[in-house]
């Protein structure tokens, strides 16, 4: 898949969604709790949609003739969330250390792991819940966790509040205000927003990455 097709299809969730659930059937519910799983699960997948792909199914629930039911994509998603993070956690507490010991691996890039380092220092153990609004952050913070040696109860907690406010906050905004007639004339828009407002922390990170090193 090139990145014009992958772009094509983060911009246009909204028409890529409808068709893959015409398609699919009751498989689409499959598919979507993979996606989620493996965004938040693997630390190898960071850019699969997140906040914009849950708004996108979030609006396609309140439409008349919704094809997607929103308590199903509620519940599951959300496990898939915590299941992911459980999984990304344990992988990271295993396996960790060996994994981004090569500084030059393409595959496990070392930046966003010394990043999510240095935002569980600032954030402590609440990174857990805070990292699941920021792209990236989000899919290292439970591997560092885990290569941390957090406590596990304690990890279990934060993770599935994280994953309960993330779900719910952005599957409900698409639900509540997707079907607007405001939000459907520029649907394409308000994705590209949610993926510039959640790109925002890395970018201020990089910026002042920037200045201490020229500093």
């Amino acid at each position: 898949m090139s990145l014009a097709e992958v772009i094509d299809i983060f911009v246009h969730l909204d028409k890529h969604l409808n068709d893959w659930a015409a398609m699919m059937g009751p498989w689409i519910y499959v598919l979507l709790f993979a996606v989620i799983f493996a965004e938040t699960g693997f630390v190898v997948t960071p850019f699969l949609p997140g906040d914009s792909l849950l708004f996108a199914l979030g609006a396609m629930t309140a439409t008349e003739n919704a094809v997607l039911s929103y308590p199903i994509l509620f519940f599951s998603l959300i496990a898939a969330g915590i299941l992911g993070d459980f999984v990304n956690y344990s992988i990271g507490r295993r396996f960790g250390a060996a994994l981004f010991k090569d500084e030059t691996s393409r595959v496990f890039d070392r930046r966003h792991l010394l990043k999510t380092q240095r935002f569980y220092e600032k954030h402590g153990a609440k990174t857990i819940v805070l990292a699941r609004y920021v792209p990236i952050v989000r899919t290292f913070a439970p591997f560092v966790a885990g290569m941390g040696q957090m406590q596990y109860r304690r990890f279990a907690i934060y993770n599935v509040i994280g994953a309960i406010s993330w779900v719910g906050i952005f599957l409900t905004l698409g639900h509540v205000f997707g079907n607007m007639d405001a939000v459907k004339r520029n649907f394409q828009l308000v994705i590209l927003g949610i993926i510039v407002v959640s790109l925002m922390p890395i970018a201020i990170e990089w910026w002042k990455a920037r200045r201490a090193t020229a500093a």
